[in-house]
């Protein structure tokens, strides 16, 4: 087994209302870091102050971004795609490890993939 933590399909559900405004968050946060007015503002800055309010704002958007991640990793749950909202979580089905897959906007966890198979691979649940 590569996780320790598995989720039944009921458990990942529940998580759903937790982990939402996490993962809407980190596509704000990350937003922050490639806003490319912030860049150029940052480009322009004087080095010596810390890029003032842009430097500011990229290294805060940096820290959340790397709050909020791991935050999800201590729950369990495997980022995979920060854009969609794509997340994992580990789960046991028929005796064989394999991911829960779901992605922002979904109602709910409806699909899974293997382990080596990625998103291209989702199954619709039964």
């Amino acid at each position: 087994m590569i996780h320790e933590l598995h989720f039944s399909v009921e458990e990942a559900n529940a998580m759903l209302s937790r982990v939402e405004p996490m993962l809407r968050g980190l596509r704000e946060a990350r937003d922050r870091l490639t806003d490319s007015e912030a860049h150029a503002a940052l480009a322009g800055a004087a080095p010596a102050n810390g890029g003032g309010e842009p430097g500011r704002e990229v290294g805060e958007g940096f820290l959340e971004v790397r709050r909020l991640l791991a935050e999800l990793q201590e729950l369990g749950i495997v980022v995979r795609d920060i854009d969609r909202g794509l997340i994992d979580f580990p789960a046991i089905l028929e005796g064989r490890e394999v991911y829960l897959c779901w992605q922002l906007d979904e109602p709910e966890v409806g699909f899974w993939h293997d382990l080596e198979t990625g998103f291209g691979g989702r199954r619709a649940l039964d």
